[in-house]
């Protein structure tokens, strides 16, 4: 496995010695906290800023390799699990701290003695994850997914090391060639299925496309291009194609929500070599999903009637 030390680099310099530092940090923190605001209790609040300033001290004399401080980077992870996955105080704790007991002399005692067993436990685990290596194969990486599921019995570790990675792969352009190559090899083979396994679609769907990115940069640029050329005729279409759809839905007395999406970049990828043909031979770029508001009594009843 890419060590997360690839990701970072120490400097004597603290990450917030300028004001325009600061302001970056404290807006981060608060983004966070206003994300967090409807999950939050009764000492949360006064918890989370506990974790905060103890990942901040710990991280000082830190940067990542895109120079910026290197708190920005738990501090999208925090966001990324409270806003993309969902987790709550707790988790976001030890989201904030997830590097700390690896990287700084912070210790798990530490976070046990400020937070709990759970959180110490939980960051224990985020740290033997950054520990263990793969070394490739399809089956390496499937009987390592399966060993990092076992790891802990808390699956809050298992999400925030996905949010841990895919905060990594956002911010992979500032790393030499081979360490993107091996850090989105390895996301691809391992994170981006972890995450499917465990429901997260839109997550496993970017890590796949960033994952493409670097490991194949002409195909990704090419399919990208073309979906940025075609976009306007595309758009149009489906709005064409979803309007009857609405009104006779609307007609017949459902009450439903129509969305669509393009399919991500590496599903039309894995379409063009399954298929054996270009881009424009791949007539299934977009899914339509209509949400049906129903009872639970009447859901399975009223789907099949609108599929009829």
């Amino acid at each position: 496995m890419a060590n997360e030390q690839d990701l970072r680099d120490s400097t004597p310099n603290g990450a917030t010695n300028s004001e325009a530092e600061k302001d970056t940090i404290l807006k981060a923190y608060r983004a966070l906290l206003r994300s967090l605001r409807p999950s939050m209790g009764k000492g949360d609040k006064k918890m989370i800023r506990l974790a905060f300033d103890m990942a901040l001290e710990a991280h000082k004399d830190m940067r990542r390799k895109t120079g910026e401080p290197y708190i920005l980077h738990p501090l999208a992870v925090a966001q990324i699990c409270t806003e993309e996955i969902g987790l709550g105080p707790l988790a976001i704790v030890c989201a904030l701290l997830h590097d700390t007991v690896e990287d700084t002399h912070l210790t798990l005692d530490d976070i046990k003695n400020s937070f709990g067993e759970k959180a110490a436990s939980i960051v224990d685990g985020l740290t033997k994850i950054s520990g263990v290596v793969l070394n490739g194969s399809s089956i390496q990486a499937e009987n390592f997914r399966k060993m990092l599921l076992t790891l802990s019995d808390d699956v809050r570790v298992i999400l925030i090391k996905l949010a841990d990675r895919l905060h990594n792969m956002r911010t992979l352009d500032s790393m030499k060639r081979e360490k993107q190559l091996k850090i989105a090899s390895e996301t691809a083979f391992l994170y981006a299925p972890l995450a499917h396994r465990l429901g997260l679609y839109s997550i496993k769907t970017e890590l796949e496309d960033l994952a493409l990115k670097y490991t194949e940069p002409e195909t990704y640029n090419d399919i990208s291009e073309k979906l940025q050329q075609t976009r306007r005729e595309r758009n149009k279409y489906i709005n064409e194609f979803i309007e009857p759809i609405r009104h006779e839905l609307a007609r017949q007395g459902f009450r439903c929500e129509i969305k669509w999406r393009t399919k991500s970049i590496q599903s039309i990828r894995s379409k063009m070599l399954r298929q054996g043909v270009g881009f424009e031979e791949i007539y299934d770029i977009f899914a339509i999903r209509i949400i049906i508001d129903a009872e639970d009594a009447d859901e399975k009843a009223m789907c099949w009637r609108c599929y009829s």
